[in-house]
C-alpha cells in the first residue's frame, strides 16, 4: 500500500530552469516533479504534484490534503515570508510537514531569512538545489509511516 502524499510549490517554482538559474538551477518544475513521483514510488509514496503563484489556491490545497495526504512537502516561495493564512492551514493538517527551499534563504536578502511555515514543519530543508525534494520525500516516507 503506498502512502499518498503531496508536494506544493509556490510562485514563481513554475519558471524553474529559466528563472535566475545561478540561484535555482537549470532543472525544470516538470524534471523536479518526475524525480519527485518516480523517487516516491520507489519509497512506497504515492505523489501528487501541484504548482501555483495564488495564494489562495495553495491555501486550498493544503486544506484539501487533510483529507487526502498522510504528509506534505512544500516549497512555498516567498510565501514562506508573508503568509500566515499559509501558516494556519498547514497548521490544521495532521500529518508531518516539510519544507523545501532549492536556495539557501539564510544566505539571501534579510526578509527571506525568516518564514512562517518553518514553525509548523518537522524539518526544513534549504541550499541543496532541487536535491531538496528527494531529501524531503526521504524524510517523510519515515514520518508518514
Amino acid at each position: 500500500m503506498t502512502i499518498p502524499v503531496t508536494l506544493i510549490n509556490g510562485p514563481n517554482l513554475n519558471l524553474l530552469g529559466t528563472r535566475q538559474p545561478e540561484v535555482y538551477g537549470a532543472d525544470t518544475l516538470a524534471d523536479v516533479e518526475a524525480r519527485a513521483v518516480d523517487l516516491g514510488s520507489k519509497l512506497g509514496l504515492d505523489v501528487t504534484c501541484l504548482q501555483s503563484n495564488w495564494e489562495g489556491q495553495i491555501v486550498d490545497w493544503v486544506q484539501a490534503a487533510r483529507h487526502e495526504a498522510a504528509g506534505i512537502v512544500i516549497n512555498p516561495g516567498a510565501f514562506s515570508h508573508t503568509s500566515v493564512a499559509l501558516l494556519d492551514a498547514l497548521n490544521a493538517f495532521d500529518g508531518p510537514v516539510i519544507e523545501v527551499h532549492i536556495s539557501n534563504i539564510h544566505k539571501r536578502e534579510a526578509f527571506r531569512h525568516h518564514s512562517f511555515v518553518s514553525q509548523r514543519a518537522e524539518g526544513v530543508i534549504a541550499g541543496c538545489g532541487v536535491m531538496g525534494y528527494d531529501l524531503a520525500l526521504r524524510r517523510l516516507a519515515v514520518l508518514a509511516r
